[in-house]
């Protein structure tokens, strides 16, 4: 569904939401303007491994937006160095489980043998899914978007309501996080997660543990670089929340490198600490009606961010589309 020319939209965010859908919308029509209170390269998004994967979400809708943004990385993969690489590699659980039906769908997808499995873990398949190394994933969105004559413009302090937004059009609010206190949605939550970046002595293959709270296991490798995590723990937002542990970080290292022994003493580049958007209810991706703005709200993703990211902006695109000339 393609939105009317003649709308307007204002997206309130510059992580990887609000920059995907602002291209969404701009490639159909729409006239966009971008707003944030940070650059794509402060916000959540910047801190993450990545890969795709539906994780930490329990939402019906998510096996198709799962998918609709994991066709737009096979069509952008590779080229115009824009992040997203994919690799084959090992997801495996500690516990009896049954593989997802998204991973079991990939073409490639196979169980481990007893043999491949690292020790304690009981369970294990391959397969080949996008890695997006998130720094440069947002320069290419950034770059993406401007091509389409959007920039992001920079707000010299995070909105504290939409009546603040003077700018016309429908508003969409993809501030992650910061909708908490934006929308007064007790449901948002913060989970806080911990990485480490190294140098890449060789590894070419990827592993993930199927954890999704708690010490976390898996390590991403970003051609020259590996992304080694994690963790996932219920945080209060204190000001600390965003300094490295080193004692978390000494676990991450030790969990990864029994995994894959390479990775010891690899030397660190950087260490990332972010709070992810968890919200208890499902993703939020729905008009809004109730105040003097008519808002899409695009919030929510927990971990899931970058694999919802295409598949929710399509949404936010065929909602806008649905609204009447004049009802925003």
């Amino acid at each position: 569904m393609v939105a009317s020319s003649r709308q307007e939209a204002v997206v309130i965010g510059a992580g990887v939401s609000g920059l995907t859908t602002a291209i969404r919308l701009a490639e159909t029509g729409v006239r966009v303007q971008v707003i944030a209170g940070r650059p794509p390269s402060r916000t959540t998004s910047a801190l993450a491994g990545a890969s795709w994967g539906p994780y930490m979400v329990d939402d019906e809708r998510v096996t198709g937006w799962s998918a609709t943004t994991l066709d737009e990385f096979a069509r952008i993969a590779d080229g115009d160095d824009c992040g997203v690489r994919f690799v084959r590699g090992m997801e495996a659980s500690v516990e009896p489980a049954e593989p997802p039906a998204w991973a079991t769908a990939l073409s490639d997808y196979r169980l481990c043998d007893s043999t491949e499995l690292p020790a304690g873990f009981v369970i294990g398949w391959w397969h080949t899914i996008p890695l997006i190394d998130m720094p440069v994933y947002l320069r290419y969105l950034t770059a993406r978007l401007a091509r389409s004559g959007v920039r992001v413009t920079e707000l010299p302090r995070p909105l504290r309501s939409f009546a603040e937004v003077s700018l016309p059009g429908v508003l969409i609010n993809c501030t992650g996080l910061g909708a908490r206190d934006l929308t007064k949605d007790p449901d948002l939550q913060a989970t806080r997660g911990q990485l480490v970046v190294v140098d890449n002595p060789g590894v070419d293959w990827f592993f993930q543990d199927s954890a999704e709270h708690g010490d976390l296991t898996y390590f991403l490798p970003h051609g020259d670089h590996v992304v080694m995590g994690g963790i996932a723990v219920d945080h209060d937002d204190a000001k600390d929340a965003l300094q490295p542990d080193p004692a978390v970080e000494k676990g991450i290292r030790e969990r990864c490198e029994l995994i894959e022994p390479r990775l010891a003493g690899a030397a660190v580049r950087e260490r990332r600490v972010g709070l992810r958007p968890n919200r208890a209810a499902g993703v939020r991706v729905e008009v809004d009606r109730s105040g003097d703005r008519t808002v899409i709200h695009n919030y929510g993703h927990s971990g899931c961010g970058v694999t919802l990211s295409w598949g929710c902006a399509d949404e936010v695109v065929a909602l806008l589309a649905g609204l009447r000339p004049g009802s925003e």
